[in-house]
C-alpha cells in the first residue's frame, strides 16, 4: 500500500475546523485583507468617504484614488457576500499614466504578502503513486492543475453529497452550520482531478481510507515569477495572441505517457494564465479591450461561468478578475454593439487623475525618484526646494476642467482642502456633480490632463539638459520649459494643447508668488518669516475688539500650538496696509473679510493647532507685499539692490540673502542665484 503521507488530508481538515488554516474564496480573502486593517473617514471634494490603511502602507504606496478604492472595496465585499459582483470582472478605465496598473500591481503585492502569513496560506493537493493505476505511464504524481483547495476535494470525496457532509462531520468534527458555510463555496472537482479520483476509487473498490493515502497536501507556491496566485496577461498583438495563453492546450508530452485517451489530464492547463491563479488568486488582464475578439469572448465565458472549458471538459476556477483599459480603446469597443454582453459582465470604474496638488507632491516625489541623483559626470545633483511645488501645481492645473463657476486656482485650492476666498467646498462639489453628468467620460472632473508619465518625461528632460548638468542643480523654473516641451511633443489634440499651455501660465504665476515669499524669508534671514507675519495679522484682527485690550494696545492670548500665554501689540497701520493690498476699501468689506478669517481660524485650529493660513494665497501675497514695502521701501528697491550690486551695501545684502538661502532654506549656489535672478525680472507678474 502507499506510504503514509505527511501532512495528512485529515490534518488539513482539522486545521480548517480549528481555524489555523483558512478556506475562503478569492473575494473573501481580498475583502478580509482590506477590512481587517484600519479604516478612516476623510472628506474629499466636499464628500465624506473612506480611506483604507492597507493601500497607504509601504515605501511606494497608492496616493489619492479615494473614489476608485471605495468602489473596488464595495465590489469585492459584495462578491464575498455572494452578490452579483462575483459573476463580474472589475475594469479600471482611464487615461494613460493615472495609476491603473500601479493600483493592480500594488493590490497583488499586498495579497501575496497577506497569503504568506501562515494562517492565510493557500494549500492544494497532489495525487501520489499513480504508477499503481497502470494508465499513467511514468507519471507517478499529479498536482491539481487549478490549485484546488483540499476542502474542495473534501466536498467531493463521495459521489453522494450527504456522504461528504457525514465524512466532514465524523473525521474533522465540523458542525452542521459549519458544513453549510463550507458548502457555500462548493464547486465540483476540475475535469482531470475528478477523473483521477474516479480511477483511484475504482482501484481501491471505493474504500475511502485507502483512497486518501493517494493524496498529499502541498502549499501553493507564492513565487511571483511563476504567475501563481497573482498573474498578469498583457494584451498582445493579433498574430501572437491565442486562447492557449489563457486556457492551456493539449500536451503532447503527456500523451506519450497516458494510455487512456479520454483522460482530461492530457490538457496542460498551466500553459495558460488562468489555471495558475484558479485557486483563490487574482488574474490581471492589462488593456483587456486591446485583445482580439475571440480572446475577449473567452474572457466572457470565464467571467460569467468561472470555468475553464476545453473540448467539453470543465475546470471550475476561483479567481478575482481585474482588468484595465484606456478611454480610447474602451470607447472603440463600446461602438461595436455586438460586444455589449462583455461590457455587461464588467463593473466599470472610471479612474480620474489626482487633482489634489498636496497629494501630487508625493506623486511628484515618485516621478523624481527617491535615490540621490547625479550629473552625467557622476557629481551630486541638487534639487531646487521649489521644484516639487512648481511641478505639482503645473500638472494638477492641467487636470482641472474649465468652468464658469470657479477659476482654475480656486478649483485647485478647494480640491486640496484649502481656502479659496469666498468660494466654498460646496461650490466645487456642485461643479463636480455637474461635470460628472457628462456622457463623454473625458469631460468629467479630473478625467483629462497630463498624466504621471508626462511628468516623468518632463523631469527626464530637466535631468538630461546641459544647464542642469553644468549647474549641478534641477532648477524649479526649468520644469515649465520641459512640461511645455512634453505638451508640444505628446499632446495631439489642439484644444487640449492650448488649454494645457494656458494652465502652464497660471502655474508660473503661482510660482512667482511663492518666490516672492521665499525672497522675503531670505531677506528677513528667517525660514518662517512670512508665516509669522501672517499669523500676526490673524491674531491682531482677533484681538482688536478684545475687552482686555489696554491703552498700550497689548493683547494677551493663549498660543494654540504651544499652549503658552503670548502678548501681541495690535498695530492698526499694519492691519490697514494688508487690507488695502487685498483691495478692501470700505469698513463693511474689511469687517466681512475679518469675520471670514476668524471663522476659518475657529474651524481649522480646533482640528489642526498647527494651521497657519499659508494656503490663503491672497493673504500671504498681501502680507509679503506690505512687509517688503515697509522694510525696504518696496519690492522694487529690493529687486534694484539685488540686480545692481556695484556698491558695497547691495553686495552685502545679496551675500547675506544667498547665505540664508544656502544654510536655512535648502538652496544650493546655482538655484539660489537663479531664483534671485528670476525675482529680479518682471517675468510672470500677474
Amino acid at each position: 500500500m502507499a506510504t503514509k503521507v505527511n501532512p495528512t488530508f485529515q490534518n488539513h481538515l482539522v486545521s480548517v475546523k480549528e481555524e489555523t488554516r483558512k478556506f475562503e474564496n478569492a473575494f473573501q480573502g481580498v475583502s478580509r485583507m482590506i477590512l481587517e486593517k484600519k479604516i478612516d473617514k476623510v472628506v474629499v471634494n466636499g464628500k465624506t468617504t473612506y480611506d483604507f490603511e492597507i493601500f497607504r502602507k509601504g515605501k511606494k504606496h497608492i496616493i489619492g484614488m479615494y473614489d476608485e478604492l471605495n468602489s473596488f472595496v464595495s465590489y469585492v465585499k459584495d462578491a464575498a457576500e455572494g452578490g452579483s459582483s462575483k459573476e463580474m470582472a472589475y475594469v479600471l478605465v482611464g487615461e494613460p499614466g493615472n495609476g491603473k496598473t500601479f493600483f493592480v500591481d500594488y493590490l497583488c503585492a499586498k495579497y501575496r504578502e497577506f497569503l504568506s502569513i501562515p494562517v492565510n496560506k493557500k494549500y492544494t493537493f497532489k495525487f501520489m503513486n499513480l504508477d499503481k493505476l497502470g494508465t499513467y505511464g511514468r507519471i507517478t504524481a499529479i498536482e491539481s492543475q487549478t490549485y484546488e483547495d483540499p476542502m474542495i476535494l473534501g466536498m467531493n470525496l463521495f459521489e453522494d453529497p450527504d456522504e461528504n457532509k457525514k465524512f466532514l462531520s465524523q473525521k474533522a468534527g465540523f458542525t452542521d452550520p459549519e458544513i453549510e458555510t463550507l458548502f457555500e463555496n462548493y464547486r465540483p472537482l476540475g475535469a482531470c482531478s475528478g477523473y483521477i479520483w474516479n480511477d483511484i476509487r475504482n482501484i481501491t473498490d471505493g474504500k475511502i481510507a485507502q483512497m486518501i493515502n493517494f493524496i498529499e497536501i502541498v502549499p501553493v507556491p507564492l513565487t511571483e515569477s511563476l504567475g501563481t496566485i497573482t498573474g498578469k496577461y498583457p494584451a498582445k498583438d493579433k498574430i501572437t495572441s491565442s486562447a492557449v495563453d489563457l486556457l492551456g492546450e493539449e500536451s503532447i508530452q503527456r500523451l506519450l505517457h497516458i494510455t487512456d485517451t479520454n483522460n482530461p489530464y492530457r490538457f496542460d492547463l498551466r500553459r495558460g494564465a488562468l489555471a495558475r491563479v484558479a485557486g483563490g488568486g487574482i488574474h490581471f488582464s492589462d488593456e483587456i479591450y486591446k485583445n482580439k475578439k475571440d480572446l475577449v469572448q473567452v474572457y466572457l465565458g470565464v467571467i460569467q461561468n468561472r470555468n475553464i472549458e476545453m473540448d467539453g471538459f470543465k475546470w471550475p476556477i476561483d479567481t478575482l478578475i481585474i482588468a484595465t483599459s484606456n478611454n480610447s480603446e474602451f470607447n472603440r469597443f463600446l461602438e461595436e454593439k455586438e460586444e455589449a454582453p462583455i461590457v455587461d459582465r464588467c463593473r466599470i470604474c472610471y479612474v480620474s487623475h489626482n487633482t489634489n496638488y498636496k497629494l501630487q507632491k508625493e506623486l511628484t516625489d515618485y516621478a523624481i525618484g527617491s535615490d540621490s541623483k547625479t550629473t552625467l559626470t557622476m557629481e551630486a545633483l541638487h534639487q531646487d526646494p521649489n521644484l516639487n511645488y512648481a511641478s505639482s501645481v503645473a500638472i494638477v492645473l492641467s487636470r482641472l476642467p474649465r468652468t464658469e463657476k470657479i477659476t482654475p486656482i480656486e478649483a485647485m485650492k478647494l480640491a486640496a482642502g484649502e481656502v479659496a476666498g469666498e468660494k466654498s467646498i460646496k461650490t466645487l462639489a456642485e461643479v463636480i456633480d455637474t461635470l460628472n453628468q457628462e456622457p463623454d467620460i473625458t469631460k468629467r472632473f479630473g478625467q483629462k490632463g497630463l498624466g504621471q508619465r508626462n511628468l516623468g518625461r518632463a523631469i527626464q528632460l530637466i535631468v538630461e539638459s546641459s544647464e542642469t548638468n553644468e549647474g549641478k542643480c534641477m532648477f524649479a523654473y526649468d520644469i515649465f520649459k520641459t512640461i511645455e516641451r512634453v505638451i508640444l511633443d505628446y499632446v495631439n489634440d489642439v484644444a487640449d494643447r492650448n488649454k494645457y499651455l494656458e494652465d502652464l501660465k497660471t502655474a508660473k504665476g503661482l510660482y512667482r508668488e511663492r518666490i516672492m515669499t521665499e525672497m522675503f524669508n531670505a531677506y528677513m534671514d528667517e525660514p518662517l518669516a512670512i508665516t509669522k507675519d501672517v499669523m500676526s495679522y490673524v491674531n491682531m484682527i482677533i484681538g482688536i475688539d478684545a475687552e482686555n485690550l489696554g491703552p498700550d494696545k497689548m493683547w494677551k492670548f493663549k498660543d494654540p500650538q504651544t499652549g503658552e500665554l503670548k502678548a501681541i501689540k495690535i498695530d492698526k497701520r499694519y492691519i490697514n496696509s494688508i487690507e488695502e493690498r487685498l483691495g478692501l476699501k470700505t469698513d463693511e468689506q474689511r469687517e466681512t473679510f475679518r469675520t471670514s478669517i476668524r471663522k476659518i481660524y475657529g474651524q481649522k485650529i480646533s482640528l489642526d493647532p498647527n494651521y497657519n493660513f499659508m494656503d490663503n494665497l491672497e493673504l500671504v501675497k498681501a502680507v509679503t507685499d506690505v512687509r517688503l514695502k515697509s522694510d525696504i521701501a518696496g519690492a522694487g528697491s529690493l529687486i534694484g539692490a539685488l540686480a545692481n550690486r556695484t556698491n558695497e551695501e547691495n553686495k552685502q545684502l545679496y551675500d547675506r540673502m544667498i547665505n540664508t538661502m544656502l544654510n536655512k532654506l535648502g538652496y544650493c549656489k546655482t538655484c539660489a542665484q537663479k531664483t534671485i535672478e528670476y525675482f529680479c525680472t518682471q517675468e510672470d507678474e500677474k
